[in-house]
């Protein structure tokens, strides 16, 4: 599965980051990060709260331009070693430079860059995502909108929300939503996860996302389920992520081969891969063991992928040529 092509859209930067760079980082700034870890090095989470908090502290460790462009190389090497040719990084204004315009523009900045090199040596293209974080409150929020609406465009194509969704409405965002949009990046919402269908209803009438990261859930609610696939709603699924924090026992209990086959438009991610014990290369053999997929239905998969991402028509272009190479 490792040398079939891929593209994954959902990809928190932060997340992404490998156990031992944020060990060595902390250890550089003498900052105490022990209890974060297991002892055989992993992110030492379990459950929805500890991911949350482990996240955090991790992210405490990333604090300058040079540690995000250091950070993006090395994700960039994981994503390609797995196949990925495309990727949708999401980014934090509030955790690059604390919502300050210009410490933004900075960090960036030395992404940005740092992607073009990806491109150029490793084949890799990456693109990115500005983010809100739910449970820093609505208040934040507008000032990383602002952040992204400034700096819209280019290698910055999408705003996206995350974190705790029991925390706040999907409403108390739109402001931040409209100001981004209106500076020409596209929509997508994390939802679902904890607070089940409703959650998916209320992010899709408030923010009118094209995309739903996870959004698993919704098929507890087959009408809007109906809905989504009407709609043409994207959800991005990251089901290693769903069953390591307990949401589902295993993966043919994952309801992404139902979703699939009431026509919902999948793509397949794995969110924050070190935290789950996860890669895509094992996302698409526990999909093909759990559901019998073959490599006509990963290719369906990217393409959808593709269709959904949120670079310009060019670089879809030169995605799709390369797909329709590596499938021919």
């Amino acid at each position: 599965m490792t040398s079939l092509p891929k593209i994954e859209l959902h990809l928190h930067l932060e997340g992404a980051a490998p156990p031992a760079f944020i060990r060595s980082l902390a250890r550089q700034r003498n900052l105490d990060l022990d209890g974060m870890f297991t002892e055989n090095g992993r992110y030492n989470c379990h459950d929805w709260p500890s991911f949350l908090k482990v996240y955090a502290a991790a992210s405490s460790a990333l604090q300058t331009p040079e540690d995000y462009a250091r950070l993006t190389l090395a994700v960039a090497e994981q994503s390609a070693a797995q196949g990925v040719i495309y990727g949708e990084i999401f980014l934090c204004p509030d955790l690059c430079g604390g919502n300050d315009l210009s410490a933004w523009r900075d960090h960036l900045a030395a992404i940005a860059e740092t992607a073009v090199q990806v491109e150029r040596d490793i084949g890799l293209t990456l693109r990115g995502i500005a983010t809100l974080i739910r449970h820093r409150g609505p208040e934040n929020a507008r000032k990383s909108a602002r952040c992204a609406a400034e700096t819209a465009g280019g290698f910055l194509v999408g705003i996206g929300l995350a974190g705790d969704e029991t925390i706040c409405q999907p409403k108390e965002f739109a402001w931040g939503f409209d100001a981004a949009s209106e500076a020409g990046l596209r929509r997508t919402a994390d939802a679902g996860v904890v607070c089940g269908p409703k959650s998916i209803r209320d992010t899709l009438a408030a923010l009118r996302p094209e995309r739903i990261g996870h959004g698993s859930r919704a098929i507890e609610d087959l009408a809007l389920v109906d809905l989504l696939a009407e709609q043409g709603v994207v959800l991005d699924c990251c089901p290693g992520s769903n069953i390591a924090l307990g949401l589902y026992p295993d993966w043919r209990s994952h309801p992404i081969g139902d979703l699939y086959r009431r026509e919902v438009k999948i793509t397949v991610s794995t969110g924050d891969p070190p935290y789950f014990g996860t890669t895509m290369t094992r996302e698409f053999e526990q999909l093909h063991a759990a559901f019998d997929w073959d490599e006509g239905v990963f290719h369906a998969l990217t393409q959808t992928a593709l269709d959904a991402a949120f670079c310009d028509a060019d670089t879809k272009t030169r995605i799709k040529t390369r797909l329709e190479a590596a499938y021919a």
